[in-house]
């Protein structure tokens, strides 16, 4: 049976905890199978980013065009863009972007910066699902967001500029807040006790992007998405991997 096939356009993670290395373990976790496209290449570890070197919009098109003409694409997932420039090129192409889902990549977990708004911006307007952490939605908006009053809030204002739905993630409090067919949901969960947790975001837009994939409807993979996360948090939780926070356990069983 052929499997289903995901696309991920995103930054490679040289410590595999994140980006598409993280990408492509989710969707395997899910059952599909994971295509690439490559926007930036960093030197990072457990501890943080110490560079950041960007693919050429060309090339990043190149990429684009080469997968797109011979894989049928169920859904795509959108992580680090980096340059305004190769989101215009991921913008020209949203009509052959499937149930897109666009994590606005701008602050990774541990706090280290990645990318910035204009880098960001052409793609609100597109994705079925967009899913900024507290920092990032502040970031788009313009103001800090922080407590659920404020998450939701964002949410909100968020899905007014184009997404069908938003997801913004608390993170560490396990409370994510969900706007979607006009109506926000609280989405809570049991905290993960660990501080391996890198890649926790790009992980849980990946995995809603393998679901909606493989048949889910929205709210359903965003909860499933949520779950997996969860699980993996808890499979990682005792890994000694790197001085600083570590991966997810992406096959946990």
């Amino acid at each position: 049976m052929t499997p289903t096939v995901v696309l991920t356009i995103a930054g490679s993670d040289s410590g595999a905890g994140a980006g598409i290395q993280a990408d492509l373990k989710t969707f395997a976790a899910q059952g599909t199978y994971g295509i690439s496209v490559i926007t930036a290449i960093t030197a990072q570890n457990t501890t943080g980013v110490t560079a950041v070197h960007p693919v050429p919009p060309e090339i990043v098109a190149a990429q684009l065009d080469a997968v797109l003409s011979d894989f049928d694409v169920a859904a795509v997932k959108v992580g680090m863009v980096g340059d305004p420039a190769v989101a215009q090129v991921i913008a020209a192409r949203a009509a052959q972007l499937p149930n897109l889902v666009v994590d606005p990549v701008l602050v990774a977990t541990s706090g280290s910066r990645l990318s910035n708004v204009a880098a960001v911006a052409p793609l609100v307007l597109y994705p079925r699902v967009l899913t900024p952490n507290r920092q990032e939605a502040g970031a788009l908006l313009g103001r800090q967001v922080a407590t659920a009053e404020e998450m939701a809030a964002a949410a909100g204002e968020l899905a007014a500029r184009g997404p069908e739905a938003v997801v913004v993630t608390g993170s560490e409090q396990a409370v994510d807040l969900l706007h979607y067919a006009g109506r926000t949901t609280e989405l809570r969960g049991d905290p993960v006790d660990t501080l391996n947790n890198h890649g926790s975001g790009c992980t849980f837009s990946s995995a809603i992007a393998a679901r909606l994939a493989l048949g889910d409807d929205l709210e359903r993979a965003v909860q499933a998405a949520k779950s997996y996360v969860a699980r993996a948090l808890i499979g990682g939780r005792d890994w000694k991997l790197g001085s600083g926070p570590g991966p997810l356990h992406h096959f946990f069983s």
